[in-house]
Parts: structure tokens; sequence; C-alpha cells
């Protein structure tokens, strides 16, 4: 039992801090001796939870605890929560709109709410697709700890590009984060699908993680730059109220 409680406080502690910690930190606020704390370390790593960085000597969260994390926000609460607010995204935008969470390296969409007399889209629910070539893959991406990119994107066979578009290096894939960040929100146009384009937000849970992303997706050629604009409010403020459904006070 002590085990299993030093394990979650250790996971709570990485989770809360966002960012990699040193081992040494690790072991000092968890009121461990630094010998256990590692022994716990190398079993969690060997597991996926957490992940080492060889050249900053820190430890951070794995894939594999995003992927639980992911597991319970594609459960019926969030789509519960998230569906009223994306139906009332469509009806005040024209446009289609979605709802996805970050798998692994793949977005699984979660919710497709479809606007009368708009194209048929790929993102259909239970449909995945790899999260660097839709915006709502970026959009979230963007929000997780550098260390936690580099372990889901190891090398470049891990890329998908198609119809020639997408990030296909980890140094490209980080300019491209830094542009989302930097912006707010994420764009693709015709990385899915030829002729479309889309716009996404993530939004995030109590712990301020991005447990989702809120997308509208459009033809390329019927949106003007002052639409956009606008969309782009529109969908960040669903992922806003979605957010606070969820408990986030940021």
């Amino acid at each position: 039992m002590t085990s299993a409680r030093h394990t979650v406080n250790l996971l709570q502690l990485l989770a809360r801090r966002g960012s990699p910690q040193p081992g040494a930190v690790i072991a000092r606020d968890l009121g461990l001796p630094r010998s256990s704390t590692y022994r716990l370390l190398a079993v969690l790593r060997d597991a996926g939870f957490v992940t080492h960085d060889a050249d900053d000597r820190r430890w951070g969260l794995g894939v594999a605890a995003y992927e639980l994390g992911s597991a319970y926000t594609r459960q019926a609460p969030l789509q519960r929560i998230a569906r009223p607010p994306l139906t009332r995204l469509v009806d005040r935008t024209g446009h289609s709109a979605h709802l996805a969470v970050l798998h692994g390296r793949d977005v699984l969409y979660v919710i497709e709410e479809r606007a009368p007399g708009r194209p048929l889209l790929v993102t259909d629910v239970g449909v995945r697709l790899p999260a660097t070539l839709t915006a709502s893959g970026l959009a979230m991406l963007a929000q997780l700890p550098v260390a936690q990119v580099r372990a889901l994107y190891p090398s470049r066979a891990d890329f998908v590009v198609r119809h020639g578009v997408g990030p296909s290096s980890l140094t490209a894939l980080r300019s491209e984060l830094a542009r989302v960040r930097q912006r707010g929100h994420a764009t693709e146009d015709g990385s899915v699908t030829p002729g479309l384009a889309s716009v996404a937000v993530a939004a995030f849970d109590h712990t301020g993680q991005p447990a989702a992303a809120v997308a509208c997706t459009f033809p390329t050629d019927t949106v003007s730059a002052s639409e956009r604009t606008a969309l782009v409010g529109e969908v960040a403020a669903t992922a806003a109220e979605i957010g606070r459904r969820l408990g986030h006070r940021g």
C-alpha cells in the first residue's frame, strides 16, 4: 500500500508542476530517499508513465500517463458536457464543428456536429488521424511540455505527411507549435482534405491540461480573412466554455 501511495504522489507531483523535474527535487518534495525515488522512477519509465531527458536529467510525465488521462475524457461525461456548446457553435457560425482528444500521436474524434449544406468530412466519431496534420492535434500538442512532445516524436519515422503538407521533423513541429501558442489557436489548410481548412483551440480540464480541442472546418475559398478571425473567436469561446464545465479556472 505504501508503494502505491508513493506512486500516486509522484505522478500527482509531476502533473501539478507542468514541466519535467530533477530526480533530487522529486525526492525532496515527496520526502523520500533518493534511492527509493529513482527505483520508483525507473519502474514508471519502463511502463511509459514517466520519461527521462538525459540531456537535462529531468523527469516528466510519459505517454502512458497522458493516454490514461485522455481515456477519461473520451468517456460519456465529456460528450455530455461538450455537445451543447458545440451545437451552439454550429448554429452561430454555420460551419461544421467537432471535438477531438489526443491519443498518443493521433487525435480521436468524439463529437461531430455537421452544419446543414456543408461538405461531408472525414472527421466522424471514432475516426483517428495523425495529430500533426490536424488543427485539433496541433492545438493540444502546443500545450504539452517539451519533453512530452519529444517523447511522442522521437524520430522522423513518427511523422506522417499527406498531400505534401505537415511537419516532417521534431524541429519543424516545434516551430509550428510555437506559432500556435503565439496565436492562441491552430490552423490547417488542406493537410487532411484538400480544399478544406480548420481552426482549433484547446479546452483545458481542472488540472490545466488540454483535455480536448474544439475545431470548425470550412471550404478554404469561401471564408475571408475577417470571417476566419471571427470564427477563431467563436471557437475559442466554445473551448473556454467547455473548459469551465470541466473545472478549469484559468
